[in-house]
């Protein structure tokens, strides 16, 4: 398979070479530096991270419960635009899981909350700085109701319990 990605990637581009990936992942069809290279590549960019997480984070194969070490040194290298990704991930996951409760959509909670521990393991493997400050800037917002991320907590609407739910996922990482 040719890996040639576009620099003008799109979400849906990145979507789809995502897809193809972790399929090549999971049938061992790639060493762990092309792993990496790809993904490097995909993360290079806001649509082919964003593609990438929504595909790895929430695919039914174990890929992300388990995170190569390639896939870990490639999300290293973007730690811009991986840890605000990985951050707000973690929150919008963690808050859906009490969305989901509230339907009375126990499976859908439970994908929410799989999300949501992989991201925090995401966030643990590529110990990034960055990611700690963000993840203290959120936990701040939370509790001061202004901050650098009340913007995003207002955009979600996210009420009381789900703010907590977010918090309590950050502190167990």
């Amino acid at each position: 398979m040719n890996w040639h990605i576009p620099k003008d990637l799109t979400f849906e581009d990145a979507l789809q070479l995502t897809r193809t990936l972790t399929e090549a992942m999971v049938n061992k069809k790639l060493k762990d530096s092309e792993i990496e290279e790809i993904v490097t590549t995909l993360v290079n960019s806001e649509n082919g991270a964003r593609g990438f997480f929504v595909v790895y984070l929430t695919s039914d194969l174990p890929l992300a419960d388990n995170p190569s070490e390639g896939v870990v040194n490639a999300l290293k290298t973007s730690p811009e635009i991986v840890s605000e990704l990985l951050v707000k991930n973690l929150a919008m996951s963690s808050a859906m899981s009490v969305t989901h409760r509230r339907n009375n959509d126990e499976n859908m909670a439970k994908s929410s909350e799989k999300v949501a521990v992989r991201n925090g393991n995401l966030i643990k493997l590529t110990d990034l700085e960055l990611s700690s400050q963000k993840l203290a800037a959120l936990t701040q917002t939370i509790i001061n109701n202004s901050g650098i991320y009340q913007a995003f907590l207002d955009k979600w609407e996210y009420d009381e319990e789900q703010k907590q739910t977010i918090q309590k996922y950050i502190e167990s990482i």
